[in-house]
């Protein structure tokens, strides 16, 4: 194996067992991204340690760690209103210390792209709680991309950031503990290096970038407008998979760590159930979970941490009289921790008593 700076600049196509955050530079160096800005808390230090790899005078990008979060947000917000495609990540609390400014991000226009990546933290692994992200992604109007692996972190943080250059607003790469120390053998593509060019492209018709009084709704329309167009987007996603069994009675909607702790737990079935496994979880790709619904007699959301999928899931049945019986969350339990297969496991076995083999109900 290759020194790991070395192997991150590797310009032809290769294949190399990496974690999910080291991955992720990967995915900064192809796509484009000139300005990185942390601040470290685990589950992602990785990525810092990753790119500090690459000795400072090769790394085709500017890194720093900032004081706090709030100011890292704001640097990257500023290199991407200036032309510069940006990332920024830090842990699931960190976003507590940047959320003055991260809320306002999508009301800009964003023209350079900004991905910021979130470790959310179920289990409390590094954390002094288990905050879910999503609630905030939501209530600030951003796209979110959940991978399952690392493939997908990388996968998904190309997409990311293509889209978020299209539409000129920030897009969310959420990720958690697994996701980011999981190893795989990744398939990366081939990287052409471009010259640096920090010339500023900022503009002031892009504006106003001070969403205060007068300009805050127009602003806001604008948001829910691209919003709005982002559902085409989750709809036509490769990410989202369904795994046809020929189950039309049982079905399960799931993302990221759960779908994954799924397929574990469901390897001895024999009568499996249909699953939808979820790439864009905001904004929801309504047709494909419309579809998966009107064709299935009961379904399962398996979910880590709070009920945002649950509760969006079952508006969605409600709004459209679909009459299919939607299985959420069945006590506190399911609320808290990790779903691991083992967890997953005891999920599933209060749901549908009869699903797995008698020798693992017993165990």
């Amino acid at each position: 194996m290759k020194e790991l700076g070395t192997m991150l600049l590797t310009k032809d196509s290769f294949s190399e067992i990496v974690m999910g955050d080291t991955a992720i530079v990967r995915a900064m160096i192809e796509s484009g991204v000139k300005v990185c800005t942390s601040y470290p808390g685990s589950p992602t230090p990785e990525i810092a340690e990753a790119i500090q790899a690459i000795s400072h005078d090769l790394r085709p990008f500017y890194f720093e760690f900032s004081v706090n979060e709030k100011v890292a947000t704001e640097v990257a917000f500023g290199a991407s209103i200036n032309g510069s495609a940006s990332c920024v990540f830090f842990k699931s609390v960190g976003l507590n210390v940047a959320l003055d400014s991260f809320v306002q991000l999508s009301l800009m226009e964003l023209i350079g792209g900004m991905v910021i990546v979130l470790g959310d933290d179920p289990g409390a692994n590094s954390s002094q709680n288990e905050q879910d992200n999503r609630h905030i992604a939501k209530m600030a109007y951003m796209p979110i991309f959940e991978p399952a692996n690392p493939t997908e972190a990388y996968q998904m943080f190309l997409e990311a950031m293509k889209q978020s250059k299209i539409f000129k607003m920030p897009v969310i790469l959420r990720l958690t503990t697994h996701v980011c120390h999981a190893k795989e053998k990744v398939s990366f593509a081939e990287w052409n290096p471009l010259q640096k060019d920090y010339n500023p492209q900022f503009s002031v018709s892009n504006g106003p970038y001070v969403p205060i009084t007068s300009s805050v709704f127009p602003l806001k329309r604008k948001t829910l407008q691209k919003l709005e167009n982002w559902k085409t987007i989750s709809d036509q996603s490769s990410f989202t998979k369904l795994e046809n069994n020929q189950n039309k009675k049982r079905g399960i909607i799931c993302s990221g760590l759960s779908y994954l702790s799924v397929m574990d737990s469901l390897t001895r079935v024999e009568k499996k159930p249909d699953i939808l496994k979820l790439g864009i979880v905001y904004p929801l790709p309504s047709e494909k979970i419309l579809d998966f619904l009107q064709t299935h007699e009961e379904i399962k959301i398996l979910e880590e941490l709070d009920d945002i999928l649950e509760k969006d899931i079952k508006t969605l049945a409600y709004e459209n009289k679909i009459q299919s019986k939607i299985i959420g969350k069945l006590n506190t339990e399911d609320w808290v921790g990790e779903y691991t297969p083992d967890k997953v496991k005891q999920i599933l076995k209060k749901t549908w008593s009869d699903l797995l083999p008698s020798e693992e109900k017993n165990g």
